[in-house]
């Protein structure tokens, strides 16, 4: 039978195993939709715990330009920006309705998106995942010290259920934990929407097609 430590093991590997695209490694050139799908397809499999369907499909991009929480591409090519965007659709889209992102995203693509802008959108981009190796450290951290103090919860309980009750501590903190997070990521949305930032008119939690 597989031990609680043996899940906080294979979830440290998964953390440990995780790493972003880096802005310098999307091509420069515009791509067409099946490019596009079949890049991020290859290079995002993994950042994935269900490695099943698709990352990304044609009408999960479709449906994000519909929804404006990406610019419609040029004579149906998608520059950099657009991966890039695609990319941050991508991580946000597990935790907030796409009206949301929508909101987060727009500064972005009204003043960002151009190769001219200052700084662009890669820049920015790049910046922000520089932050991933601390944040990692930080997340690896807080995650075994959960694990831990959930190991010392129920001793009083019959042992064929202390393993599981255990583990189900431990479940419930990293759910709060997350809900917190996203309740904190939801009201800067608001407060950006109450200083004039436009939402998405009609935009749905899930897009239609997502997986």
């Amino acid at each position: 039978m597989v031990s609680n430590q043996d899940i906080l093991n294979e979830l440290m590997n998964y953390v440990d195993g995780l790493s972003h695209i880096r802005s310098d490694e999307v091509p420069d050139i515009d791509l067409y939709m099946d490019q596009v799908t079949t890049f991020m397809n290859e290079r995002l499999a993994g950042t994935r715990a269900d490695r099943d369907g698709a990352v990304i499909t044609k009408t999960m991009i479709n449906n994000y330009a519909k929804n404006r929480l990406l610019p419609a591409p040029v004579r149906k090519k998608y520059s950099r920006s657009h991966v890039l965007l695609l990319i941050l659709i991508y991580y946000f889209k597990n935790v907030l309705s796409f009206t949301d992102i929508e909101t987060i995203l727009h500064p972005l693509c009204e003043g960002h998106f151009s190769r001219e802008a200052d700084p662009a959108l890669a820049e920015i981009y790049d910046r922000v995942f520089t932050l991933e190796d601390s944040a990692r450290k930080n997340l690896r951290k807080d995650v075994e010290e959960k694990f831990a103090q959930c190991e010392d919860t129920f001793a009083d309980a019959p042992e064929e259920d202390r393993e599981y009750l255990r583990l189900f501590a431990f479940l419930c903190s990293l759910s709060f934990d997350v809900y917190v997070k996203k309740e904190m990521v939801n009201q800067i949305a608001g407060i950006l929407r109450e200083e004039g930032v436009p939402s998405a008119q009609g935009a749905h939690e899930r897009v239609p097609g997502e997986n």
